[in-house]
């Protein structure tokens, strides 16, 4: 395995911490701050630094230990063991935390964009319109993998700050020094309610140091790095914080332009800048709300996916995509719960919308994420008690001082901080923590991944079959220079495993990379059986596939290894995705198609099916059904390799006799272009699995047809004719293999429209004769 590569150094942490607490915050509760209370607004951010200062130091200890990503979940899940209900509370507090953070940011860009960007005729559409689409294109290419450098990262944080300096230097350059320092001490007034008030508010801001814990495993030495970041970051922030409240108090504005809240500043940066300083702050915060949006995604997503691996969410949110190397749906869950607050919270119910009834808004939101922020943060300055008590012996890199009076402290002030919240985002806060936690005592959660996959015989060699590649590539090894075409054959009896191994190598042969073949024996454990009672069998059955292998002269690098597992689908799809498998090939299985079924809905890769193997010799000869839709489309490069190494192809249309759309062969042959000679066969048959089986027997080799699934009808596994061709295909021992394309999300949707495409040819165009590419006889089966 190759050892994880960390890049990020001390600029570029403090650059993600510093960058992250540059956003919303600054730019839209200073305004709110200072018309609440004046200078005194300075003690408030102080007050919100100490008290995110304090978690922080927790964070900072826990960092040194576990060092690696996932932040508070990481640490409570690593500290308490087994309490699953604590652990899912914790990170789905997170989560909501996290993404309703970005809502808070996103809602506070689309208000700057009403205020001082969109033009009069664009200000009729809905509040919150632009936060929807920012939220949807933040999504889409977080999940695609965009993702910004540490580089980047320093040079976007260093613009920010740049920005926040012209607007403090503007203002005690236009007041004068002195006079900017005397109307500042003035402004301080006596209302520790308001402080306090105003400090809850302003803690979503200094947040952003988690994000540098959640970064810990990509962060050289992180035992000293993230300590010294985190503390760094916060200090500058709080000192940057300081010096806009300064030039806040001394702008010659009236009290009704602080009122505007999150949009004050922008017209106080006109009140000493003019119009260019004015357009140098909406820029630069509408920057800064996105740049930390995408951190916060980010984050969300990351924390989303440990708890799908860990069974404290669908495990769909802990798979990597194919394509894109990134947690896609996690990705997407974040997206979607982002759209949703910002929708509820500011299109629906705020000042300006749809409803007419004003009860949340965008401090509503503020409430409803900081309280899912601050709950998790109390939770892990406990959580540091609990560890120094339990686990004296671990070696802490940083150690918080005075445990455990300053953690109490930490969670004294994060309830005392909740309590100063929003009543009204604070009670939709608890009512979605409410639902969610019901939700998952109903559920029950699910078990952690590596709970569920066991190695009884992890992958090796068999005896006498010469130097191999043994070690399966994992997702990080996948990506650092293993080139190789990974084939994971799915053997469900031993004495298929030599025939499985020989197709495996044929359908590899051409494709970029050595092929190797990883042949895999899941061995099912009953319900109520312990894993221990199938062990044997399981070794059994591993042994007897190297013994037939062996005899069997594989000229191909191979591994064999052997699993037991509660759920045979499971196991083949998370092997196939821990090794980075190009290919899966397995059997049709006769009693259990729901395995079938789940490992073709659900692979990362494309996947071959295969029924009566045994009968093939060699792929001299292919008989293809001519067709359309993904699968088959996507199965005509290989058909194109085969015939190019020799193999002779048959493509075959048929025409129902008992109704069905008549598919056309042209499509298919233009694109075996690079086949020197291609036979095309029009049957006629009863139907087209009878047409293609006959022409198939006739012929001799292997039928190889696409799926054409579809998942509301719920008797077909592969869509109705295949599963037809596969019985018609037993009856009369045609080898036969049926493909099946990876689908994302485009390609789900391109599955359901297939068929509807399919029906409206069928009935609104009218049938037309074969046209002949190849001249050949016409058939009739």
């Amino acid at each position: 395995m190759v050892e994880h590569t960390r890049t990020l150094d001390f600029k570029i942490a403090f650059a993600i911490g510093l960058g992250t607490m540059i956003a919303a915050g600054i730019f839209s509760l200073s305004g709110t701050a200072v018309y609440r209370i004046g200078s005194s607004a300075v003690i408030a951010f102080v007050l919100a630094a100490v008290v995110a200062g304090i978690t922080a130091a927790a964070y900072s200890e826990f960092a040194s230990v576990y060092s690696e990503n996932g932040g508070g979940y990481l640490f409570c899940s690593r500290t308490f063991e087994g309490r699953d209900r604590l652990k899912y509370g914790i990170g789905m507090s997170l989560f909501l935390g996290y993404t309703g953070t970005t809502a808070f940011y996103l809602a506070t860009m689309d208000e700057w964009f009403f205020r001082f960007i969109l033009p009069e005729s664009l200000r009729v559409l809905p509040h919150g319109t632009v936060g929807i689409l920012a939220a949807f294109t933040l999504g889409v290419l977080n999940a695609r993998g965009t993702e910004e450098s540490g580089l980047f990262q320093l040079l976007v944080t260093s613009a920010k700050v740049g920005v926040l300096f012209v607007f403090i230097g503007g203002a005690v350059a236009f007041a004068g020094p002195g006079r900017a320092t005397e109307t500042f001490v003035t402004g301080f007034q006596a209302e520790p309610v308001g402080i306090v008030s105003v400090a809850a508010l302003a803690f979503i801001t200094f947040f952003g140091f988690s994000a540098i814990a959640a970064s810990a495993g990509e962060i050289i030495e992180p035992r000293k790095t993230v300590p010294r970041a985190i503390a760094a970051s916060i200090v500058t922030v709080t000192v940057l914080y300081a010096l806009v409240i300064v030039a806040m108090v001394n702008a010659p504005v009236s009290r009704e332009i602080l009122a505007q809240g999150e949009t004050a500043m922008g017209s106080v940066a006109a009140s000493f800048l003019g119009p260019w300083g004015q357009t140098l702050i909406v820029v630069g915060a509408v920057f800064s709300m996105v740049s930390a949006s995408n951190a916060s995604i980010l984050a969300a997503s990351g924390i989303g996916s440990l708890m799908g691996r860990q069974g404290h969410a669908p495990r769909r949110l802990a798979r990597i995509h194919p394509r894109y190397r990134t947690p896609f749906w996690s990705v997407a869950m974040a997206t979607v719960t982002i759209v949703a607050l910002v929708f509820v919270f500011i299109t629906l119910f705020s000042e300006h919308g749809l409803v007419g009834v004003h009860v949340l808004g965008l401090n509503p939101l503020t409430g409803f994420a900081t309280f899912n922020l601050l709950v998790p943060l109390a939770v892990v300055n406990a959580t540091l008690i609990y560890s120094r008590r339990n686990f004296p012996g671990i070696e802490r890199g940083f150690r918080m001082p005075l445990v455990p009076v300053l953690p109490v402290v930490g969670i004294l002030a994060n309830l005392a901080l909740i309590s100063n919240l929003p009543p009204v985002g604070v009670g939709v806060g608890v009512l979605v923590v409410v639902a969610l936690v019901v939700a998952y005592l109903v559920w029950g959660g699910a078990p952690h991944v590596d709970e569920l996959v066991e190695e009884v015989v992890s992958p090796h060699v068999p005896p006498g079959v010469g130097p191999r590649t043994t070690t399966p590539v994992d997702d990080e090894t996948a990506d650092d220079g293993d080139d190789r075409f990974r084939i994971l054959v799915s053997v469900a009896r031993p004495s298929r495993a030599a025939p499985y191994v020989r197709l495996a190598d044929r359908l590899a042969d051409g494709e970029e990379g050595e092929p190797i073949v990883q042949v895999l024996n899941v061995t099912h454990i009953p319900d109520q059986t312990p894993s221990e009672v199938v062990h044997e069998t399981a070794q059994k059955r591993t042994d007897r596939m190297e013994e037939l292998l062996t005899a069997a002269d594989i000229d191909v690098d191979y591994t064999v290894e052997g699993h037991v597992c509660r759920d045979v689908a499971f196991d083949i799809l998370q092997t196939a995705r821990n090794d980075g498998a190009d290919r899966i090939l397995m059997g049709y299985p006769e009693e259990h198609q729901d395995v079938a079924e789940t490992v073709e809905y659900e692979a990362p890769c494309g996947v071959f099916f295969t029924s009566n193997v045994d009968a093939v010799d060699d792929l001299s000869t292919i008989t293809l059904g001519a067709g359309g839709g993904p699968h088959h489309t996507a199965l005509l490069p290989l058909v194109n390799r085969l015939g190019e190494q020799g193999a002779e192809i048959h493509v075959v249309g048929v025409d129902p006799e008992r109704g069905g759309s008549v598919e056309s062969v042209e499509g298919t042959v233009a694109a075996l272009s690079d086949v020197g000679s291609v036979r095309v066969h029009n049957v006629t048959a009863p139907t087209v699995a009878e047409g293609l089986v006959g022409a198939a027997k006739r012929n001799g080799g292997l039928l190889l047809i696409g799926a054409t699934r579809d998942r509301r009808l719920r008797r077909w596994v592969f869509g109705s004719t295949p599963d037809r061709i596969i019985d018609r295909a037993r009856e009369a021992n045609v080898p036969v293999l049926i493909y099946a394309n990876p689908s994302d999300v485009s390609g789900q949707v391109e599955d359901y429209l297939y068929p509807i495409y399919r029906y409206l040819r069928r009935h609104l165009s009218k049938r037309r004769p074969f046209r002949r590419i190849v001249r050949s006889p016409r058939e009739t089966a």
